[in-house]
């Protein structure tokens, strides 16, 4: 088992549980409140049922990222992007970071999308304006 500070519970230690966990940590780590984060976070769309790994919100409570795990041995590819930005069309979010543990891509909504952003902005930046 390994403890979720989000859920405030322990939980199965699995592959992809442990890179979820570790980015909770890299996003502690870069300003973001735990109390304005939250992880496996169920919605729908299209009438399915979804779970998003980790959501960030701002201070207003509004959705400002989303985070996409993936087990150490999963690649991230389009097809993880396709699923985040499922969520992203029910939350309409600012960022969307993909990680595997070994590998994270972090995009920005601007005018035109979602593009690259060369390194994970801290929580302030994540907060500014376009």
């Amino acid at each position: 088992m390994i403890r979720d500070p989000l859920r405030k519970k322990y939980v199965a230690d699995t592959p992809e549980e442990r890179v979820r966990q570790w980015f909770i940590g890299v996003l502690l780590s870069r300003g973001v409140p735990e109390p304005l984060m939250k992880s496996e976070v169920s919605m729908k769309y299209g009438g399915k049922p979804y779970r998003a790994d980790i959501l960030v919100y701002d201070r207003s409570g509004a959705p400002l990222a989303i985070v996409e795990c993936k087990r150490e041995d999963v690649p991230v590819t389009g097809k993880t992007a396709e699923q985040a930005l499922r969520y992203h069309g029910v939350l309409g979010v600012r960022y969307i970071m993909l990680t595997n543990g070994k590998n994270t891509y972090v995009y920005r909504k601007d005018e035109t999308g979602f593009a690259p952003v060369d390194a994970l902005p801290s929580y302030e930046e994540m907060l500014c304006p376009l």
